[in-house]
């Protein structure tokens, strides 16, 4: 099969594929810059952009932590990433991730409109709102991410009823990606949540609203997963944890070294502050959490709003915000690792190019 190009409103992606946005720091201008040079729609996650460049007020003080949420979502971050992405890219279309419970959402959303993004892509909760906080920017596209068919009726109904909109495209996430889901820790495990019988109902629903592109995410691997997607419904692809093994992933090489060595057996489903199931790698923070004896918790950066200045933390029993900034340094004792289901698939690193190649023509070609 021979992949044809997405048109996500006024953009064109040459190859069907979204690179996943990954935060903290995982997909920042390095990837998604390389992503989109080679055909794809490269995605910049909006999450802990005060610490890119030191793009905050950081305190000595505070362990050199964005303070508040203004910092640990900085506009000037964000501005920086996608500058020095244009550098690589320059025209192509760029996306950029930004989660519904990220404190601050409605000015990240604007935020990432003034800076210069082709392309906002929403979920960890849904987007019912996102048109508002982007209505000066027409020409950005809009792209939530939904776990069923019935979020998508929900968003739908809304942005049409109170913006006349409707997305120009929606990606549609099943129980196999990395970190947080739209599922309860059951859900995720039962046959009837999984990808591949989710797409059918979400590209049927999306019949009754219009003509808009359905991107399935959530474990895809390689190109005969891609050619199965579209073969439901889907019209394109996104993927986060394959493009972990790449050069050009932004992540630390200590970070890169946890996924290439963990087994399949090492990855599960954790509880998180955020309020939702997340799945990551084992690693000795989950030991030290599952014991009680995880490192301290000082909510400095107030990063998202369910869990309440630190009070889902404790509860937890580690801070998000922290764990995910170790993780992405390559802190192995400290840092949280997340990966989608297929992690210990990833054997070796390689380029985007090489990698994108593999994906549009197949892994022998």
């Amino acid at each position: 099969m021979q992949l044809k190009p997405l048109k996500i409103g006024k953009h064109t992606i040459k190859n069907p594929i979204f690179q996943g946005g990954m935060g903290l720091g995982i997909s920042w201008d390095r990837l998604a810059s390389a992503v989109s040079l080679n055909g794809g729609l490269g995605i910049i996650s909006s999450v802990g952009t005060g610490y890119y460049e030191n793009r905050s007020h950081i305190s000595k003080e505070l362990n050199l932590k964005p303070y508040g949420s203004e910092n640990f979502y900085s506009k000037e971050g964000l501005r920086a990433l996608i500058t020095n992405a244009r550098k690589v890219c320059g025209d192509a279309p760029l996306g950029c991730n930004i989660l519904c419970a990220s404190n601050d959402y409605a000015r990240i959303a604007r935020d990432a409109c003034e800076v210069g993004f082709n392309v906002i892509v929403s979920g960890a909760g849904l987007p019912t709102n996102l048109p508002e906080f982007t209505a000066d920017f027409k020409d950005v596209a809009l792209v939530p991410i939904v776990s069923s068919a019935k979020a998508l009726k929900i968003i739908c109904k809304r942005w049409l009823g109170r913006y006349k909109r409707l997305p120009d495209a929606v990606v549609v996430e099943g129980p196999k990606s990395g970190g947080h889901q739209g599922f309860t820790y059951e859900q995720c495990l039962m046959s009837e949540y999984q990808l591949e019988n989710v797409v059918p109902q979400v590209a049927e629903e999306a019949k009754n609203w219009g003509d808009f592109p359905i991107i399935a995410a959530g474990g895809v691997w390689d190109k005969n997963d891609i050619e199965k997607m579209i073969s439901l419904g889907a019209s394109g692809v996104q993927m986060g944890t394959r493009f972990i093994g790449t050069f050009e992933c932004d992540a630390s090489e200590h970070f890169k070294e946890v996924l290439l060595a963990c087994k399949e057996e090492d990855i599960e489903l954790i509880h998180s502050p955020v309020g939702y199931p997340a799945r990551g790698v084992r690693t000795n923070l989950l030991d030290l959490v599952d014991k009680r004896q995880g490192p301290k918790i000082n909510c400095i950066s107030n990063c998202v709003s369910p869990c309440q200045r630190g009070k889902e933390a404790t509860k937890v029993g580690y801070c998000i915000a922290d764990r995910l900034y170790d993780a992405y340094s390559g802190k192995k004792e400290t840092g949280l690792f997340f990966t989608g289901a297929n992690g210990y698939r990833l054997e070796k690193l390689i380029s985007v190019k090489e990698l994108m190649h593999k994906l549009v023509h197949g892994e022998d070609a």
